[in-house]
């Protein structure tokens, strides 16, 4: 093979391969460990707890998206907090293992997934707690940056809301009414 067909068969490589590499994203994209975190605030006390496993689904040209989340994994500085939040009294986790979220982008047409940049994302749909189901609209950020899609959200929660009260002893002066959620997952392609 000579030099020139050498040179051509490569460079039809390397193209084909940039080409797979940063093809548009589009249809379905999956996040398997997205992360929640939550904040409550009291003048007694700041709890903070964690969830690394969060899965959720995005359907880029519905705007679709669903997320599913096992309470049990929440993680917390002190096993106490940990065990009162699995508790009947407060989430019940046994009875009610999932937290979930179905919903839509209905601005879906204002985000390009095939082009680097920041995305205001307008959110409806619906949030179900220990099997209470409420409407929520929210903002969020979609970040498109190298082909990798980010989703990030921040909005409050009131407990109470979802069937989650105390009438007295310490989760009634320690727990926030209202908690601050906060959520980051990074999606691919199915």
């Amino acid at each position: 093979m000579n030099m020139k067909k050498l040179m051509y068969l490569l460079m039809v490589t390397v193209a084909m391969l940039a080409l797979v590499a940063f093809r548009p994203v589009a249809g379905k994209l999956v996040s398997k460990s997205g992360h929640i975190n939550f904040f409550s605030h009291t003048a007694l006390e700041d709890i903070t707890s964690n969830n690394y496993k969060v899965v959720s689904t995005l359907e880029t040209s519905s705007g679709d998206v669903a997320f599913s989340l096992p309470m049990q994994s929440f993680e917390f500085e002190k096993a106490l907090m940990q065990e009162h939040f699995n508790s009947k009294d407060f989430l019940n986790t046994k009875d009610f293992p999932k937290a979930k979220f179905e919903g839509k982008i209905i601005n879906i047409s204002e985000v390009d997934f095939t082009k680097d940049g920041t995305y205001e994302a307008n959110v409806s749909g619906n949030l179900t707690i220990k099997d209470v189901t409420k409407p929520i609209n929210e903002k969020g950020t979609i970040t498109v940056k190298g082909g990798v899609i980010n989703a990030q959200t921040k909005f409050k929660l009131v407990l109470a809301d979802y069937g989650i009260t105390f009438k007295k002893g310490k989760p009634s002066t320690n727990v926030a009414k209202e908690i601050e959620v906060t959520l980051n997952a990074d999606y691919q392609s199915e």
